[in-house]
């Protein structure tokens, strides 16, 4: 049973060890503006049946009332993006645009081989205008938002309403003119995603497909400009977890020493 121990602990290691790198993640990313953390669930290995239950004893013919097993250790099930909302920051940026509540900006992407353009989606909503005119997303690529919206050049007093109205006075005019309007995306189950770095999602099959409406309708959140989505990481709490994942740690250590000392001591008798 010593070697049972011994390999129940392992499995133990390995499994907040990765537990550990997920919540060094976390605290990395706790000023990375729009950043949703994760979480790890554990769940049990097999089980080694020692004694079935409901097995009548050969004695006096009374039925057992449980059974005997030994557990072989835990796993890693799965790690759960944490989408609940962050702070609003406030920027006072014209381009830079919070989404208060559910949705995503639809972004297009390349792929992994780099063509054909693909659908990503992000809450990052920092935005400047390329060489075109065309809004993309403030980050290393430059996604392009979908649908497209583009600014006039030299446009001034860029407006953009809870609903995703965009609007802008073009030069050597004053009443302000509408050039697009800035969708959310909804998946059914965000969780789902698969995380590509850069603040970019894509969808899966398990996350659905997403599905676009207008903001602050069909349960869509609402844009608020002039502010950016913070990180939803907290990081007091990421530092409890992160001590009760070391002394967790340390304990499963403490139960491969003692399964060793036991083998130790049955070798020992040998002699």
């Amino acid at each position: 049973m010593a070697i049972t121990a011994l390999n129940s602990a392992a499995t133990g290691l390995r499994a907040l060890s990765t537990e550990i790198d997920v919540i060094s993640n976390n605290l990395a990313n706790a000023e990375t503006a729009s950043f949703k953390g994760s979480r790890v669930n554990f769940e049990d290995l097999y089980y080694q049946m020692l004694r079935q239950p409901g097995i009548a004893n050969q004695s006096n013919s009374d039925i057992s009332p449980d059974g005997l097993f030994v557990g072989l250790g835990t796993k890693i099930s799965n790690t759960e993006l944490d989408m609940t909302q962050g702070s609003m920051q406030t920027t006072n940026g014209q381009l830079d645009l919070g989404i208060q509540g559910a949705g995503f900006f639809k972004i297009k992407i390349m792929d992994t081989i780099g063509t054909p353009p693909g659908t990503g989606y992000t809450r990052y909503g920092s935005l400047i205008p390329n060489s075109n005119g065309n809004l993309v997303v403030n980050m290393g690529q430059g996604y392009e938002l979908i649908p497209p919206i583009t600014l006039p050049k030299g446009a001034t007093n860029i407006t953009v309403g809870q609903d995703g109205t965009v609007t802008c006075v073009n030069p050597g005019a004053t009443a302000p003119v509408q050039i697009g309007t800035i969708k959310l995306t909804q998946l059914i189950n965000p969780q789902g995603m698969q995380l590509l770095g850069g603040n970019v999602y894509i969808a899966t099959v398990a996350s659905g497909t997403g599905v676009d409406s207008t903001p602050g309708q069909l349960g869509a959140g609402t844009i608020q400009q002039g502010f950016l989505e913070e990180s939803n990481v907290d990081p007091v709490s990421e530092l409890v977890n992160l001590i009760k994942t070391q002394r967790s740690f340390e304990l499963n250590s403490q139960s491969i020493q003692t399964a060793d000392q036991a083998l130790q001591t049955i070798d020992n008798l040998k002699r």
